[in-house]
């Protein structure tokens, strides 16, 4: 059975600490991203490995860490690059690595 969810949700990110936020999910996206500030402000880590991110702005090299999520009532630990976020309005993005789990996105949700 797969989970349908819209194209923004409330999702519960865990750390060594957790906080609600509303994340942006986008299908276009490989990987997961959240906000540098947020993630220390969670206490997420350590950095798990670096990747190379292509994007609209061109390539960059982020760090990568760990971290819980709860998305639709669903409890997934995930991998997030980690990323200056904090002139965008949504704090995370939710990308394909999470997605592939079981979920269908609805557009009018």
């Amino acid at each position: 059975m797969k989970t349908l969810i819209g194209l923004t949700e409330e999702v519960k990110i865990i750390g060594a600490h957790a906080k609600r936020v509303v994340a942006r999910i986008d299908t276009g996206a490989t990987r997961s991203s959240i906000d540098i500030g947020l993630a220390k402000e969670l206490g997420i880590g350590p950095l798990i490995r670096t990747v190379k991110v292509k994007s609209a702005t061109g390539s960059s090299v982020r760090d990568v860490v760990k971290a819980k999520i709860i998305i639709a009532e669903r409890k997934i630990n995930a991998s997030f690059n980690l990323a200056d976020r904090r002139h965008m309005k949504y704090r995370v993005l939710v990308g394909q690595n999470i997605l592939k789990r079981g979920f269908l996105i609805d557009t009018t949700k």
